[in-house]
């Protein structure tokens, strides 16, 4: 549900969407939401500890920093500015994409580690995990798109405080505040 809430907070922040865009969205979020659990399979309890006990401040801060970023550019752009396709492929980006697939899938890792005792099937695991998040994805950065497209190009904000509420949501859940 974070990949989902981050797509579409891109598909708020993007003035244009394109199929590329979309595909690009659910392949990394799927991807990492996949790849997590399987790496914590393999990792399994010698690492496991770590992992779990500082997942959600590395979310925390990674998903914090962009949405700060994204509040940041909001001040300083022109309301009326239209997106270049500069900034388009800035939201889509490699590096901007792997921020957020890492930040909103770190948590995955830790859950990996539990799979195998709970003797579920690796990869029948792994594919409904990266299929699913992949579709969801998919269709919140359309909703996320659409709904931008009514509201108007402040959503670039709530874009940013969303993804600052998913950090100190996660946060506050690992700390047991929630």
């Amino acid at each position: 549900m974070d990949a989902t809430a981050v797509s579409a907070a891109r598909g708020f922040a993007a003035e244009a969407l394109r199929l590329r865009d979309v595909i690009r969205v659910a392949l990394f979020f799927g991807g990492f939401q996949a790849l997590m659990p399987w790496l914590g399979w393999l990792l399994g309890d010698a690492f496991g500890h770590w992992v779990t006990a500082w997942d959600h401040w590395i979310a925390f801060g990674l998903l914090g920093a962009i949405g700060a970023k994204m509040l940041w550019e909001t001040r300083s752009q022109p309301a009326l500015e239209c997106c270049a396709a500069a900034k388009c492929d800035e939201l889509f980006g490699t590096r901007v994409m792997l921020l957020l697939a890492i930040a909103t899938s770190i948590d995955a890792l830790a859950v990996g580690i539990t799979l195998p005792m709970l003797g579920a099937p690796m990869a029948f695991s792994l594919a409904c995990i990266g299929l699913v998040t992949a579709a969801l994805c998919a269709l919140g950065i359309v909703a996320g798109r659409r709904f931008g497209s009514l509201l108007g190009r402040r959503l670039d904000a709530f874009g940013g405080l969303v993804l600052i509420g998913l950090g100190t949501k996660i946060l506050l859940e690992h700390l047991g505040l929630l």
